[in-house]
């Protein structure tokens, strides 16, 4: 190759990875549950609190991070409830998010690249989202992220479709996501839903 070097099997590999971040479904309890999202500084779009891993952070030391510094508020941190991943940049991205509890105000400013952070019920946060994709997702895991944070918290989202992914997603990218979890949240991941959404059914239904 003219004026350059030949990209080496490392390069390619790095190009073909998956960019791994980590982020939160951060609650705020009150008379009426409220959901944090954040607005972006350079596209303006309304956006789930989420990030990068930085080198050496494991997905929930970064959830912690980003969720900190996009929000402004220190959370607790609580179970996981699943992975998103979808097409950025003609590379796969995947999300793994926390349920995360704020208590009290905020703690420090916005990081730069964000310019709001608003709360809002589960409801009115998936009409704000400004991406199809994450307003799919809450719409799975938000009932599951209120129902585990208690019956006076769960409340039950109109269901919303599910986008066709921009491309294809390789195998390879599901195991990658995998493999950054510790085995009990891997493994936990399929029993936590459906116990809690049966837990949903039966508050509705008068039983909890």
């Amino acid at each position: 190759m003219v004026g350059g070097n030949e990209p080496t099997i490392t390069d390619l590999m790095m190009a073909r990875a998956p960019v791994m971040a980590a982020g939160g479904i951060v609650l705020r309890r009150g008379a009426v549950p409220l959901i944090a999202i954040v607005r972006q500084r350079k596209r303006n779009e309304w956006v789930l609190p989420k990030g990068k891993l930085d080198d050496g952070e494991t997905p929930k030391e970064a959830a912690h991070r980003e969720v900190l510094e996009e929000t402004g508020h220190d959370v607790a941190l609580h179970e996981f409830l699943g992975t998103l991943v979808y097409q950025s940049g003609g590379r796969s991205k995947v999300v793994h998010f926390w349920r995360m509890e704020a208590d009290g105000g905020p703690v420090r400013k916005l990081m730069n690249d964000i310019k709001a952070v608003d709360w809002l019920t589960l409801d009115d946060a998936l009409v704000r989202l400004s991406r199809e994709y994450e307003r799919a997702f809450l719409t799975q895991v938000g009932p599951i992220a209120l129902a585990a944070a208690g019956p006076a918290l769960a409340v039950v989202a109109e269901p919303a479709p599910v986008p066709e992914p921009n491309s294809p997603l390789a195998a390879d990218d599901i195991d990658a996501a995998l493999q950054t979890l510790t085995p009990a949240e891997a493994a936990s991941v399929e029993e936590l839903q459906h116990g809690l959404l049966q837990k949903v059914k039966a508050w509705l239904r008068g039983e909890a």
